[in-house]
């Protein structure tokens, strides 16, 4: 991707250009017509209009109101960092007249070294049956010689003319699994299509990028050269995960997915035992049968179908081991003194009364401390006027009266023990989220990933099997 440019300059209120009932050479014509104003009003006298600049054409399809809001959000807040054409069609086919409104906005970025660039976003609001048609409404929009990203905001029509006739002129397809409508059979479906599309087609999950903290926390774990022996000896996993149905296992599966395919594991046969829990047998030569068990654990403040927690134990070698990742655990209540001087007020909150959040606090009190130490003398003289070690300021405080806050599940809690050794713990919070972060990390990194391919293909024979 592009760098970010430094500059924003926010567009007036209102379109800069609307219609009602359009046909597209009339999108055409309005789009033409505000880029050349805007190429000869940003060129200086004697100049030649500066070129046009755009990385990428983004396509959002939405199919109500809601997932329109949830687009022009997220494509929004792409389109302010990056130069790119932005395209957002609501399909409402429900409606008799079939008839296209369309709106055109755009966001003007001035970076302090380049032309200022401008990033256009195309709102086309299809009703009745011209939605069976996207293909042909979009593709005179396209851009040559820049990727052409969709991102099907709900479920994909998958099996339908419109998706397969769409994908034909796209790169990559973008979805979100975990907000399909009927999530076990539209997870097979798109596992169907990564198989059979196109060469040149990339698929991308969103609900896979949000499992990168799981997946880094495990690859992290066998890492160092004396662990990785651990790895044939993996004999019990379990995940958790909220929600019931097979339908919100699909996260689930697709870490499951991504660790069985990088290891060689097959699927032997799944089960479902007691109290709810299904497990999954897995074989591979020379390794340790691995039994996976699943279970439906209550979490009311996680989405149907988010991961709750991942357990991974063995033994290699004469020793033991187990491996504990956990999301917003429940932590004991264990009330703490104040620590460090109070005289000092920039205050650290732990955020909660627990061991997490304490830990928390005090790995900031000790970046902060450090770095008022290194640089105490010349800020106390800035300050007071006092000569150099005359006198310092107090440590900063940690209060731990109030109770955690909200944020505060987007903690990770990983527990490493190894034989008798003394259990190992780490903390991390972990960033939001939002559906334009999620989106830029997928397109970055590339969605020909063939890493998420064989996890997607694995992921699937699991949700058959179980």
């Amino acid at each position: 991707m592009a760098p970010a440019v430094s500059t924003m300059i926010k567009p007036e209120a209102g379109a800069d250009w609307r219609g009602e009932g359009v046909s597209m050479n009339e999108v055409l014509a309005a789009l033409s017509d505000i880029r050349r104003k805007f190429a000869f009003s940003e060129r200086q006298e004697s100049e030649l209009p500066n070129p046009r600049n755009c990385i990428m054409t983004l396509i959002a399809i939405a199919s109500s109101d809601a997932e329109e809001r949830r687009a022009q959000r997220a494509v929004r807040a792409i389109g302010n960092h990056h130069p790119a054409q932005v395209i957002v069609v609501s399909d409402q086919p429900g409606q008799r007249s079939a008839k296209i409104d369309a709106t055109i906005t755009t966001d003007v970025m001035r970076p302090q070294s380049a032309c200022a660039m401008q990033c256009e976003v195309i709102t086309l609001r299809v009703r009745g049956a011209m939605g069976e048609h996207l293909s042909g409404l979009i593709d005179p929009l396209l851009q040559s010689g820049v990727p052409n990203y969709l991102w099907w905001v709900g479920t994909p029509a998958f099996g339908k003319k419109e998706l397969d006739d769409t994908l034909k002129i796209c790169d990559a397809l973008l979805v979100d699994s975990a907000r399909f409508d009927a999530p076990y059979r539209a997870f097979l479906e798109l596992t169907k299509l990564s198989e059979h599309s196109h060469q040149r087609l990339g698929v991308a999950d969103l609900a896979w990028a949000r499992l990168e903290p799981w997946r880094e926390n495990v690859a992290q774990f066998f890492s160092p050269v004396d662990r990785q022996p651990f790895l044939k000896g993996i004999s019990d996993i379990g995940v958790d995960y909220s929600g019931e149905g097979r339908g919100n296992r699909v996260a689930a599966a697709l870490l499951i997915g991504w660790l069985s395919s990088a290891l060689g594991w097959k699927l032997q046969k799944a089960a479902a035992g007691t109290g709810g829990i299904v497990v999954a047998h897995f074989a591979a030569d020379g390794w340790r049968p691995v039994q996976v068990a699943f279970r439906s654990v209550p979490k009311t403040h996680l989405a149907q179908g988010e991961i709750s927690a991942i357990r991974i134990e063995g033994g290699a070698g004469g020793r033991t081991f187990r491996l504990t990742v956990q999301r917003d655990p429940e932590r004991p209540r264990t009330v703490r003194p104040e620590l460090g001087a109070g005289g000092y007020r920039p205050l650290h909150n732990a955020g909660g009364e627990d061991e997490a959040g304490l830990e928390i606090a005090q790995r900031k009190v000790e970046w902060h401390r450090d770095v008022l130490e290194e640089n105490a003398e010349q800020l106390h003289h800035t300050a007071t006027g006092d000569l150099p070690g005359d006198s310092k300021p107090q440590r900063p405080a940690v209060f731990v009266r109030e109770r955690r806050r909200q944020d505060n599940a987007r903690v990770l809690l990983t527990l490493i023990e190894i034989g008798d050794g003394v259990p190992l713990r780490h903390i991390q919070q972990v960033d939001p989220e939002d559906e334009a972060t999620l989106l830029l990390d997928l397109l970055s990194h590339g969605t020909q990933d063939k890493v998420f391919a064989r996890s997607l293909t694995a992921a699937a024979e699991l949700m058959q099997a179980i």
